[in-house]
């Protein structure tokens, strides 16, 4: 059954190839959607690109046939079609007849009427609500949602393994342990199984005769390896938790080994914290530095959104942003009897310095687009508030030599059109799975080290 896919201006602005995702069917574009689309054509940021995207598609389309009358755009047959009809279609008196989401609806409620089968497909939730209303059908635009949270991966297992081989393992530094000797717990059945392992994923491995009988490990592809680096502390930071020694790995890694991690985690469970610290370790206290510049960016001055005009400079509208990491970088650098106001006033002006320096770069994540950065230590921050396509746009940017680290809760999302299963740092996360060139981990609730009431909050909340 042919159906008709309505398409809100949210969903081509966030993604313009969405017009090709509906396979046989047919997706049906008001003609108050072309409108609302040259709002943003002029605009900078990502919203204003997407917006020139879709009108080049349609003016593309436009020379293969009448738009009006509708066009075949892919392999399955689907068409393509502008609507400007239904417009003495009945709507609620009390509506608003100029405001262009009740015309979208107009148009759903016309073409349902005439008995065809319509969906809405829109990302604002009011929208979809309001279309419940009208008794119509409507949805998110899933294509880019990945599995819901609590299916997400996380770069971590409990795996389980004989006294023998664990003991094995301990002692013999060639890493022979392979993932044939691993089992795991199958919640459904209740049973042991053979554990299936991702590349670089981590292994809390525990013998099956004795719960307190562990090893840490990772799966390389095709063996178990030892952690490296568990037993360092990069400019004296220390893993509180089995959470941070994975963390620490994969910071500590190089960037030929690890170009990029992905760290999830709630808040307080020092994903920013640590990412500083292994950075200042690799740039201050290692020789050769392995990276020039610590580079800091988040999506809070986003792609679709420019950094404004006059008054200040890029860097003083960045500033409030960088708060929490200024916060996090004064911590690593005053020692924890730092009571005196002159020790305070030193780590304050310690902070200020790498920044007035540029040792520490933080720069509007708009500014990135058609980089290309070498030997660079390269943060996004709060990764949850950016789309796909903008975490497609900075995992493209790195040259040779930088190492990439995004982090974020998938659980704490403040862009309204955006949530745990389509933010960016969810889709790359699992789009990223199983890469030899990505290492990933999320960290648990009960890891949370930023104190004991963030730590409750974290669990209770």
């Amino acid at each position: 059954m042919n159906k008709h896919y309505v398409l809100d201006t949210n969903v081509l602005l966030h993604s313009p190839e969405s017009l090709y995702s509906f396979n046989e069917h047919t997706v049906i574009i008001p003609e108050v959607v072309i409108e609302e689309l040259d709002r943003f054509k002029r605009e900078s940021g990502e919203r204003g690109a997407n917006s020139r995207e879709v009108s080049r598609i349609l003016d593309e389309l436009r020379g293969c046939g009448d738009l009006l009358s509708g066009l075949v755009i892919n392999k399955q047959g689907g068409q393509l079609r502008l609507e400007a009809n239904h417009t003495a279609t009945a709507m609620p008196s009390h509506w608003e007849q100029e405001k262009s989401d009740n015309r979208i609806l107009q148009i759903c409620k016309g073409l349902q009427e005439e008995g065809k089968s319509t969906i809405l497909v829109s990302q604002d939730t009011n929208m979809r609500v309001k279309a419940s209303i009208l008794s119509l059908v409507a949805e998110d635009f899933r294509r880019d949602k990945v599995a819901d949270i609590a299916r997400q991966y996380t770069g971590r297992a409990l795996v389980y393994a004989s006294g023998k081989d664990i003991d094995r393992f301990h002692r013999d530094d060639v890493n022979i342990l392979l993932p044939e000797a691993l089992t795991s717990y199958d919640e459904t059945s209740g049973r042991l199984q053979p554990a299936a392992l991702v590349t670089n994923q981590f292994l809390l491995l525990r013998s099956t005769e004795n719960q307190q009988h562990t090893a840490l490990g990772r799966f390389d592809g095709e063996k178990i390896v030892h952690l490296r680096y568990k037993t360092h502390t990069p400019f004296g930071v220390t893993p509180r938790s089995v959470g941070q020694i994975f963390l620490q790995e994969c910071l500590m890694l190089s960037a030929q080994e690890a170009p990029l991690v992905i760290i999830k985690g709630p808040a307080g469970t020092a994903k920013t914290f640590y990412s500083l610290g292994v950075g200042l370790h690799k740039h201050m206290d290692v020789r050769p530095r392995e990276y020039h510049h610590l580079l800091i960016c988040r999506p809070n001055t986003m792609l679709d959104e420019g950094i404004g005009f006059l008054p200040g400079s890029e860097a003083e509208k960045i500033e409030p942003y960088m708060r929490s990491v200024k916060d996090n970088l004064f911590t690593l650098l005053s020692s924890s009897s730092c009571n005196d106001e002159r020790d305070v006033a030193q780590a304050e002006d310690t902070v200020n310095m790498l920044f007035e320096k540029r040792i520490i770069q933080s720069e509007a994540l708009a500014y990135q687009r058609g980089r290309s950065l070498q030997n660079y230590w390269v943060m996004f921050d709060e990764m949850q508030n950016s789309t796909p396509r903008q975490a497609k746009a900075v995992l493209t940017r790195p040259g040779l030599g930088t190492k990439m680290i995004l982090l974020g809760d998938p659980a704490q999302i403040d862009n309204p059109l955006l949530d745990s299963q389509s933010n960016g740092l969810s889709y790359a996360s699992e789009k990223m799975q199983g890469s030899k060139l990505c290492f990933q981990i999320t960290l648990l609730p009960e890891e949370c080290e930023r104190s004991p009431l963030a730590a409750e909050a974290a669990l209770r909340l």
